[in-house]
């Protein structure tokens, strides 16, 4: 007998709803105890060293911007609370497993794979994160948390400049998974979706990369420029803590801490027409040298800018991009974000112009002092011309599983 896409789903949900999460997503504490054993892949095998999954931090926030990544949103169709948390226990259960690798589980002769194999025999860590965070939609009426609601979560504001499309906004959940290697990412993805499609659909995907440096420091983004060089210092944990990490004793719920506002901004930039201005203008716009990153008042990538000794914009024009960005004085210290954005190519639109930018994501304590701040000195820069945010959404970076027994969300859900 053939069953209907629907009795699949209404049964696989009954099973949820009867507690048996276990039976269908594998999560157990066992299984999770399983799946970190470091003795389950060969070194061999490993591109990049896995990267640890459990601390109070999500492992994927503070390291540089991966090779490869993909950002996807989900819209959550659990039926209950219960559902959502039998979702977010497997998707904690898959990451556990898929940070670590090992050998797939064998399946029966004629049941389907356990695994897509799209890895090999053995799946392989290669520096995988996967960062999970929570959009202000999935706090409405269906689950019971609007009052576990992170006090600054709410849709993403839309900007003077913006040309946002609604299929490409929101989200009730957020994933960016990231690794060294193309096939890794798209493995992890398969799998945690194969995991939890009876209880979340993709909302929106955008996938990226990041360049390796040319010829050395930053990597650039696809105008032509370093991306990315006045971060704060993720090692010095005081600014990571003022400037990235939830402040639960500033009013936000308790269940925050280990946490952060993730911003995500989808930006097409108009390579064609960006590829036609003068070097000169080029860097006038982005206040620094196009071929060595230095501020156009330095010399080196990473020397900072002195605009007290510029006073008018002679040299770094006053609507410059890092001078808009970040004025660098006491008023605007706390509006500093952390930066982890990815490069963008589509290919071409349906007239045939390139379709490529930047997947901007960000990482803060507060998304009203620091990036709407940031976001509303930069309107009517001059690179609004050369560029369109198109998507994209606010969310919660959940705090991080602390041992095996936690999983992601478990805190909220208490």
């Amino acid at each position: 007998m053939k069953y209907s896409e629907t009795a699949r789903r209404s049964f696989l949900r009954g099973m949820l709803g009867a507690g048996t999460v276990a039976a269908v997503t594998g999560y157990t504490a066992e299984t999770a105890r399983a799946a970190t054993s470091p003795a389950t892949v060969t070194e061999p095998l490993a591109q990049l060293p896995a990267v640890p999954f459990h601390g109070a931090h999500q492992a994927g926030i503070l390291p540089a911007a991966q090779r490869q990544a993909a950002t996807v949103a989900f819209d959550v169709t659990a039926g209950s609370r219960g559902e959502l948390t039998g979702l977010l226990q497997a998707i904690s259960s898959r990451i556990a497993f898929l940070t670590v690798g090992g050998t797939p589980p064998p399946t029966g002769i004629m049941g389907p794979p356990s695994d897509s194999g799209i890895l090999g025999p053995v799946v392989v860590p290669d520096g995988l994160t996967v960062t999970v965070g929570v959009g202000a939609s999935l706090f409405d009426s269906r689950y019971g948390l609007a009052d576990r609601k992170p006090a600054r979560l709410a849709p993403m504001t839309t900007f003077p400049n913006d040309d946002l499309d609604a299929a490409q906004c929101g989200g009730d959940i957020s994933l960016v998974l990231a690794a060294g290697q193309r096939d890794t990412v798209l493995h992890a993805l398969r799998d945690i979706t194969r995991h939890t499609e009876v209880a979340m659909q993709v909302r929106w995907r955008i996938d990226g990369f990041t360049s390796a440096p040319r010829p050395s420091g930053t990597p650039r983004n696809l105008m032509g420029f370093m991306d990315g060089i006045s971060n704060p210092d993720t090692t010095d944990a005081a600014q990571m803590d003022g400037l990235v990490w939830a402040a639960p004793d500033a009013g936000e719920p308790a269940w925050t801490a280990g946490g952060s506002y993730q911003v995500i901004r989808l930006i097409r930039m108009f390579a064609e027409f960006w590829d036609r201005v003068s070097v000169t203008e080029q860097e006038r716009m982005f206040g620094r040298r196009r071929d060595n990153g230095a501020p156009l008042d330095a010399n080196g990538e990473f020397d900072v800018p002195d605009y007290a000794a510029d006073p008018a914009g002679a040299v770094i024009p006053l609507d410059a991009h890092i001078r808009l960005a970040n004025p660098r004085t006491p008023q605007t210290a706390d509006s500093r974000i952390l930066r982890r954005a990815y490069n963008y190519d589509r290919g071409t639109d349906n007239v045939g112009d390139l379709d490529m930018g930047l997947i901007f994501t960000c990482y803060q304590q507060n998304p009203h002092r620091q990036f709407e701040a940031v976001q509303a000195r930069l309107i009517d820069e001059p690179l609004v011309d050369y560029i369109s945010p198109f998507g994209g959404g606010y969310f919660f970076a959940l705090p991080g599983v602390r041992d095996q027994d936690d999983y992601l969300g478990r805190t909220m859900l208490a």
